[in-house]
């Protein structure tokens, strides 16, 4: 639903309203950022800066700033590549592995993108709570969608393969 939200805004849109895009990249940041373990290896594609709140853009969503206005094209290749880290994660993580802590003490402040209220989730609840996120933001992107378009893309069921 991420990947048809993005896909559907358009691209003359895209340059500007810089809302979508901050919203979009925050979210396909993070849930890369979620299913990185360990977290200290997590290399984004689409390098960021932690930027201080009095220096933040207009429409940014937080203090996560792509360190380029990257295109449509170039947000949706890095959702195809986090897609494939997902699924890979999801099938073949062992018990033991979803049961252990996402990220270790050391990590916490490493990317400067844990928030507190995750640090001491376990790889399965990390899971849980990117899902809900990235449901969280689609939603807002849908209505930024149906503000801009009249329309946003339907609700999808069944994951593709």
């Amino acid at each position: 639903m991420l990947k048809n939200a993005i896909s559907a805004y358009p691209d003359d849109l895209w340059h500007s309203e810089t809302k979508f895009f901050y919203l979009s990249y925050h979210t396909v940041i993070f849930l890369d950022y979620y299913l990185t373990i360990p977290a200290r290896d997590f290399l984004p594609a689409l390098p960021y800066t932690i930027t201080p709140e009095i220096e933040l853009p207009s429409g940014a969503v937080d203090d996560v700033i792509p360190n380029e206005y990257y295109s449509k094209q170039a947000m949706l290749s890095y959702l195809l590549s986090i897609r494939a880290k997902g699924k890979e994660l999801i099938t073949h993580a062992p018990a033991h592995k979803l049961s252990a802590r996402w990220i270790d003490e050391a990590d916490i402040h490493l990317h400067g993108l844990c928030p507190s209220i995750v640090v001491n989730y376990t790889v399965l609840e990390i899971l849980f709570y990117n899902l809900r996120h990235v449901q969280h933001h689609v939603a807002q992107l849908n209505l930024l969608l149906r503000q801009k378009t009249g329309a946003a893309p339907d609700w999808i069921s069944l994951a593709e393969d």
